[in-house]
């Protein structure tokens, strides 16, 4: 028994050393840019750019194949900052920002199918199934992915509520 344990823990050893070396000598360095550009995205991994995630979109930024209208949640702001960092033109005529939302659940229409909660990609969507489903406020993203596939149409997205967390004080009007 005892030979067992210790034949297993020097193995465990000499293979994570071996593996520590391995990281060491065949590190593949990454684009520094685009983990800057992957920062400033929401991080939602929604879909809604059709690329595999905030990573695919920040690498298809910067090598030149999209736009940086193309993070729907990110709205103008994300979009004319991405601009900036990465020096390309922008054309906000077409993009649609109507502010930040958040899905809610009609619970006269629910029926506790559990589309929702499979297609969210933050798991904002918590319920049971035959059961009425809710959205938590805090993980939700606004990515609208759950909007599509209910059946009864009981997911709405719905302005972001202000509160003390989200309030933005106004700019003063200017003295002429």
């Amino acid at each position: 028994m005892l030979a067992a344990v210790l034949s297993l823990t020097v193995l465990g050893a000499v293979l994570g050393v071996v593996l520590g070396v391995a990281n060491r000598f065949l590190q593949v360095e990454g684009n520094p840019l685009v983990d800057e550009v992957l920062e400033m995205m929401p991080g939602s991994n929604c879909g809604q750019c059709g690329f595999p995630g905030c990573s695919g979109a920040a690498s298809a930024l910067v090598d030149g194949s999209a736009a940086a209208t193309v993070c729907p949640p990110g709205g103008k702001a994300l979009a004319s900052a991405l601009a900036a960092k990465l020096g390309l033109s922008l054309d906000l005529s077409g993009m649609d920002d109507s502010g930040p939302k958040l899905a809610a659940v009609a619970e006269e229409l629910c029926i506790g199918c559990c589309r929702c909660a499979k297609v969210c990609p933050t798991d904002a969507i918590v319920g049971a199934a035959r059961q009425i489903h809710n959205v938590l406020r805090e993980a939700c993203t606004g990515c609208e992915s759950c909007v599509p596939v209910c059946p009864t149409e009981a997911l709405l997205m719905k302005p972001m509520p202000v509160t003390l967390q989200h309030w933005v004080m106004p700019r003063p009007a200017a003295v002429a």
